[in-house]
């Protein structure tokens, strides 16, 4: 059951970050400029993705630290998956201008949300595991 509320709990991921890209695009970066577009969205999408791992160790009782872990390593594999599969074969990008955004160039902070994206369901777990013994 916990691997069929990760998966929904991933789409929700992948709603949410479509929809801060496209606010991204069409608000931040046409205001607030280029970079300081790029690491708030950045910074929106991490807190968007922080709140879903927080959800999802709530509404799964009896979720594990490991068990965490496991669920944010699903999601890193998952979102490389798409954005790769999807930037490369239906936008046709080039593998060079995929892996641009892993360069923090111009205030893209893409790795501090694979980060978060990865620690968040186990700091989640962690603090739950925590205030259980408290």
């Amino acid at each position: 059951m916990l691997l069929v509320k990760a998966l929904l709990a991933w789409l929700s991921i992948l709603l949410l970050a479509i929809a801060n890209g496209a606010l991204r695009e069409a608000v931040l970066i046409p205001f607030l400029g280029r970079s300081s577009g790029l690491i708030l969205s950045g910074a929106m999408l991490s807190f968007a993705v922080a709140l879903v791992a927080y959800a999802l160790v709530r509404f799964q009782p009896g979720i594990t630290v490991s068990q965490g872990l496991f669920v944010g390593l699903l999601w890193v594999c998952l979102t490389l998956a798409f954005e790769f599969g999807f930037g490369r074969y239906v936008q046709h990008k080039p593998w060079a201008e995929l892996l641009e955004a892993y360069t923090f160039k111009d205030g893209n902070i893409w790795p501090v949300v694979l980060l978060t994206t990865l620690l968040a369901p186990y700091l989640a777990a962690l603090h739950r595991a925590g205030s259980r013994h408290a």
